[in-house]
């Protein structure tokens, strides 16, 4: 049953993004947004561990435990400790790490300390993608079971066990040192509740689209495959886990540690562990067939449908299929891109370059000045970049682009493929390149909704969460006039935390599932999208222009990939 509304009783969401952390207080009787609190990432804002030229992406765990702690400690402290009942996180993903047999963390041991193979690998490193390939050819032709098949029948260089290959192969000292490898949100769920690793109860969310977990094989991929993929996987799926769990239920609950380190007691309940899509789809009250957008530096789609409805049918070319990843009991399927706000970061970063380059060499500005002003550059460049290039008629531009700087996710994942602007002339100008870029994203989008619907899926409605989405009218603009209809944008300003304090409130039992907390605790949409007529038929034009520029370089990848 719901919690009585005359008792006091509050939830605690923590959303880990990209660049930063999020910690939402709720109450769990009215879905009121208490307080939020966010820390970004200082190492990780140095660019520490990261090298983007060999697309490696790395990121500190000193960086999320210094950051759980203030924003934790920020929210708790507006109401008493005792009322808050539960806790849930969700990360990014695939983003696994190296540890050893008690869960600690490789890199947070003096002995690999600064070494990258030892951290987090972040959902957008790529520096797997010969091991992604491997995969998908040997489990296409070892004879046994395709493992990828619940993950759209292409695994990416994004996702777990390319990653762990790809380690375990440059490192020998991490190999050997790595009793198990965790994700994430199972690690910094590990490190709340101070359990054993053994036993622990780990993401189905996580698993399932990442992992090639599915029950219909006992768990995991075999140990004959892990093993044929490579030797030095012998023995690790032993040490990893067989069941999985939804992010309804129970891991455990605050060790007096962290409790004290929190502010909390140690009666919090702490949630499985899950990612932040998942969770922000929840919170943007998806219903079945409709579309959660979750739109930040990449796009995650999340699509829930009833498990009996799909039944056997293999939705190809999406990141995943995994029964009970975003609603217990509901089928969840997951696309997106590789980069949406990244794309349109780089291009400012790209204009930028110059000026930031003469700043470095100011004399006359303060250290503290340079970085108040390098902000404020920013800020201004894109905020005019978005004024003129909305200026831009859609119908007289002729400069195209595609979306894939960071490579394509979906459809049928593929991050070797390098972004592409063509009919560039001697009159082009920023604004014009800024447009295209836009439109490539939501053109990017658009072949998602296609790929879902010509796969026995049918898209009811698009529902838009996460800061693109609630911060430019003219991207979400030129999304629904290109996807020719309407996008919801929900109430909240953090909804994978939000989400994710639905699932505490589930798990510390003030409701008795999923559905309830969301119908409880739900914000609502604050507007709604509508398509401009005048404008759709000249974006179906140039959608079709996308896909034939997309053909010829994804051909013309494929001609100069090594044999």
């Amino acid at each position: 049953m719901p919690v009585p509304t005359a008792l006091p009783a509050y939830v605690i969401g923590l959303d880990y993004g990209t660049d930063s952390v999020r910690a939402l207080l709720v109450d769990a009787r009215t879905g009121a947004e208490m307080a939020q609190a966010v820390y970004y990432y200082p190492r990780w804002k140095q660019g520490q561990y990261c090298n983007p030229a060999k697309n490696q992406f790395r990121q500190h765990p000193l960086d999320h435990l210094e950051g759980l702690e203030a924003t934790v400690r920020e929210v708790a402290a507006q109401v008493p400790a005792e009322q808050i009942l539960g806790l849930a996180i969700d990360t990014t993903g695939s983003t696994p790490g190296p540890v050893n047999a008690q869960g600690q963390l490789l890199g947070m041991l003096p002995e690999f300390a600064d070494n990258p193979n030892a951290l987090f690998n972040l959902w957008k490193d790529h520096t797997a993608l010969a091991e992604a390939a491997e995969i998908n050819h040997k489990a296409r032709t070892w004879g046994g079971e395709d493992y990828t098949k619940y993950e759209g029948g292409i695994y990416s260089s994004e996702w777990f066990w390319a990653k762990i290959m790809h380690v375990v192969r440059e490192d020998a000292a991490v190999a050997q040192a790595a009793h198990s490898w965790m994700e994430h949100c199972d690690w910094l769920t590990l490190t709340l509740t101070g359990q054993p690793l053994a036993g622990f109860r780990r993401s189905r969310c996580a698993a399932g689209h990442k992992a090639m977990w599915h029950a219909s094989w006992g768990g995991l991929p075999s140990e004959e495959f892990l093993t044929y993929l490579d030797p030095r996987l012998a023995g690790l799926r032993g040490r990893l886990f067989t069941e999985t769990y939804t992010a309804d239920k129970v891991a455990g609950q605050l060790s007096a540690d962290w409790a004290q380190r929190l502010g909390l007691t140690t009666d919090t309940v702490v949630a499985v562990g899950t990612f932040d899509a998942h969770a922000g789809a929840v919170a943007g009250e998806i219903t079945p067939y409709s579309m959660v957008k979750v739109m930040g530096t990449s796009t995650c789609d999340i699509v829930v449908a009833p498990i009996a409805e799909v039944g056997a049918h293999l939705v190809a070319g999406i990141c995943g299929q995994v029964d009970g990843s975003v609603i217990p009991g509901m089928l969840g399927l997951e696309a997106g891109q590789s980069a949406f706000g990244d794309l349109l970061a780089w291009f400012r970063q790209l204009l930028e370059w110059p000026l930031q380059a003469g700043l470095r060499q100011s004399k006359v500005l303060s250290a503290g000045q340079l970085a108040d002003f390098r902000q404020e550059l920013s800020d201004n460049l894109l905020r005019q970049l978005t004024e003129a290039a909305a200026e831009v008629d859609p119908a007289d531009s002729h400069v195209l682009a595609l979306d894939w700087v960071n490579g394509r996710r979906t459809p049928d994942a593929n991050q070797a493929l390098k972004g592409a602007i063509m009919n560039l002339t001697m009159g082009t100008a920023a604004p014009q390149i800024f447009r295209a870029l836009v439109e490539a994203i939501c053109y990017g989008s658009k072949q998602i909704v296609e790929r879902f619907e010509s796969e026995g899926i049918p898209i009811k409605q698009v529902i838009g969460i996460g800061g693109v989405a609630k911060k430019s009218a003219f991207v979400m603009q030129t999304l629904t006039d290109v996807l020719d209809r309407p996008i919801r944008i929900a109430v909240s300003e953090q909804a994978p935390a939000l989400g994710a304090a639905m699932y505490a409130a589930v798990a510390a039992g003030l409701y008795p599932d999923v559905l309830s907390a969301q119908q409880a605790l739900g914000s609502g949409f604050a507007e709604t999208y509508g398509p401009n007529p005048a404008r759709v038929a000249d974006y179906a034009a140039r959608y079709a222009q996308y896909q034939a520029l997309g053909r010829f370089v994804e051909c013309a990848a494929g001609e100069a990939a090594p044999a």
